[in-house]
């Protein structure tokens, strides 16, 4: 997710127009939470319903002027169907021209509505769990310094007086006024669908696949502070989460990001519960993720970076999956599988050179789905990373979705076979057959 001059591209302006109210709604959900920080989240549904916050020390209802329960956080609804999915689009965490914009995840939301891939149209096959609460501090903390985080919270004051302002040091990694509260939502929408997916699993054999939709991102995020993009470690966070609440020991990840997922790679390198496995392009930012980084101490080889040459594509990606991360979780037999989803690696994308459609995020999403239903019962959420081209995030997101849904991906009818090359055929062959040297796979 390195920082280039590239623009958001191919939003259309039909798009934006389709995706108008829900944006407007966003915007009144986000001031919401802003003004108020609270741990609870509520969408408004119609301007009819007017939310009316009563706060004191030890309460906090709603009044929607009808007869509807409030959420309560320490319980946790059950659903049967085949996807549930949480959406935080983050709309004030915005630089104008930046590749991780604020278009990102109304594309995607207006693409799942166009595609006829929502509640509205699926009925409960299809849940948007929409009344999650933030991550607290201390949920954060299970992976970040807390003088991080207590700084990035301080530092909302000079954002309110600059408007935007970076916390990186040199890096790309923006921030705007209401950026600490929009990184903790995201964080609380994975944490949120562990807490779903988990209790659907002991209820059942085949509890629905998690989406979380969210922004910013967080695979780069370090422990003491952001990084290429990202803020807070989402799908580390939510790891910490399934052990610390669920007692699901062995979390295994699964990043495939164009971009070597760092700061996950980082969180949990001499971790032997957490096996961290990452399938990005070799050479681009922020150059980790060696194939002889396998992690130290207690941790050594719970983590796998397998670096992919420039230009390699689906056939890459079908063998990578067969030949060495089945074989690896496998081995390793997981109580959850968590999933960096990283849609920069398609051919459009304009921030790196590999070759995935499509119908490669549809496989991977229809592989990952059944390796945790052979494997953990399951249990499967996907976090949304990076992916900068618009048309094909959202349509490759909304594959992801059909997979989920056990349907034919459309694949063949939003891809351009040609504009793609020859895959590097024997340099995949030999980054493979070391991988599963170094890993005796």
């Amino acid at each position: 997710m390195e920082l280039l001059s590239f623009s958001c591209l191919s939003f259309t302006s039909s798009l934006l127009f389709q995706a108008q109210p829900r944006v407007c709604r966003w915007k009144k959900y986000h001031l919401f939470c802003l003004n108020v920080g609270i741990g609870c989240l509520l969408k408004q549904r119609s301007s009819s319903k007017n939310c009316i916050l009563k706060r004191n020390l030890v309460s906090i209802s709603c009044s929607y002027g009808e007869d509807v329960q409030p959420f309560v956080p320490s319980s946790t609804q059950v659903f049967d169907g085949k996807i549930i999915y949480c959406v935080a689009p983050a709309m004030g965490h915005n630089k104008d021209s930046h590749p991780e914009c604020h278009l990102r995840v109304p594309s995607i939301v207006s693409a799942l509505d166009n595609m006829k891939l929502t509640p509205k149209f699926r009925g409960s096959e299809i849940f948007e769990l929409q009344n999650f609460r933030p991550a607290t501090v201390d949920d954060i903390a299970s992976v970040h310094a807390k003088a991080y985080v207590s700084g990035l919270e301080k530092a909302m004051d000079r954002a309110s007086e600059q408007g935007l302002i970076f916390i990186e040091g040199s890096g790309p990694t923006y921030a705007t006024p209401t950026t600490y509260q929009d990184s903790l939502v995201a964080a609380g929408a994975g944490i949120s669908l562990v807490d779903s997916v988990v209790a659907a699993s002991r209820t059942g054999k085949d509890p629905p696949a998690g989406f979380a939709l969210i922004r910013p991102p967080g695979h780069h995020a370090v422990p003491k502070g952001p990084m290429g993009f990202c803020v807070f470690g989402n799908i580390a966070v939510a790891a910490r989460y399934a052990q610390r609440i669920h007692g699901l020991k062995r979390v295994f990840i699964i990043d495939f990001d164009v971009h070597h997922g760092n700061g996950t790679n980082d969180a949990f390198y001499d971790d032997p519960d957490v096996f961290f496995l990452s399938t990005h392009q070799d050479g681009s930012y922020p150059g980790t993720g060696k194939i002889d980084q396998v992690g130290e101490l207690s941790g050594e080889g719970a983590t796998l970076n397998l670096p992919l040459p420039g230009g390699s594509g689906d056939i890459a990606m079908r063998t990578v999956f067969d030949e060495v991360i089945v074989p690896c979780a496998q081995r390793f037999k997981p109580d959850i599988i968590l999933v960096s989803a990283g849609y920069d690696g398609h051919v459009l994308d304009p921030l790196a050179s590999l070759q995935f459609t499509t119908a490669t995020y549809y496989m991977l999403a229809s592989n990952i789905k059944q390796l945790a239903k052979d494997l953990c019962e399951g249990r499967c959420i996907f976090f949304l990373e990076g992916g900068y081209n618009l048309d094909s995030l959202s349509n490759s997101v909304a594959d992801s979705f059909r997979a989920f849904l056990d349907e034919p991906s459309l694949a063949s009818e939003l891809d351009n076979p040609a504009i793609l090359y020859e895959e590097p055929s024997s340099k995949v062959k030999q980054a493979i057959q070391r991988i599963k040297h170094i890993h005796s796979l």
